[in-house]
């Protein structure tokens, strides 16, 4: 007769297919944080752009803030890669990534526009609002390019360049260092120490005890 004991820790020993089961869950959940994460940081980064008090600098002030800015997009942009490394998600990680830099980078150019706008008048067609150099830097960005608003001085056409190339460098070099960091965070994962023993090769552990050792109870 089998012990009751033995049978009661059998029952509730968590199987592989248990495991199996609560992995969607996870990731699931795990999208959903990230997606939520993504969100307010991006809103606060607007909210940011609106809030601060910007119309006291000059132009000395605008350059200072957009070097500043640009060696801070650098620094989160490492960090996150980092992050991604390390991650039991990398794509979901990476993704996160991607839209924190984008709304950096787009943010800090609508500031630098406004500033520049306000310290040197006439720089662009129109005098700019905070709304209209977040929608000048956005269609520059997206390379739709309305014409409604065009940089006019020297100064204007230099960042406005600078943000092309920028976008450019974002849109390829940057994504395709978060893909190898994704897929460096996926190796690393697969051969972590939660790995399976037998990743690569396809194959389930013996039946028995779990580590490949036979069962002692079993008969010869």
């Amino acid at each position: 007769m089998s012990d009751p004991s033995t049978a009661r820790a059998d029952h509730t020993r968590p199987g592989p297919d248990g495991h199996r089961r609560h992995r969607p869950l996870r990731t699931r959940w795990a999208a959903v944080v990230a997606v939520a994460r993504s969100a307010l940081i991006a809103a606060g980064l607007v909210t940011a752009y609106y809030l601060l008090p910007l119309d006291e600098r000059d132009a000395a002030g605008a350059s200072v803030i957009l070097v500043c800015g640009l060696a801070a997009v650098l620094l989160v942009f490492g960090w996150e890669v980092r992050a991604i490394l390390r991650s039991p998600h990398p794509r979901l990680r990476a993704v996160e990534a991607l839209t924190v830099t984008v709304a950096m980078f787009l943010v800090l150019f609508a500031s630098g526009y406004y500033l520049l706008d306000h310290s040197a008048t006439g720089s662009f067609s129109e005098p700019l609002t905070r709304t209209d150099a977040l929608y000048f830097t956005l269609t520059t960005f997206s390379t739709v390019g309305y014409g409604d608003i065009t940089a006019r001085s020297q100064t204007g056409r230099v960042m406005t360049m600078a943000q092309m190339a920028g976008g450019l460098l974002l849109v390829g070099v940057a994504a395709r260092v978060l893909t190898g960091a994704v897929q460096a965070g996926l190796r690393r994962r697969r051969h972590g120490p939660s790995a399976e023993p037998s990743s690569g090769t396809g194959e389930e552990p013996p039946s028995g005890t779990g580590d490949g050792a036979p069962d002692r109870d079993a008969g010869p």
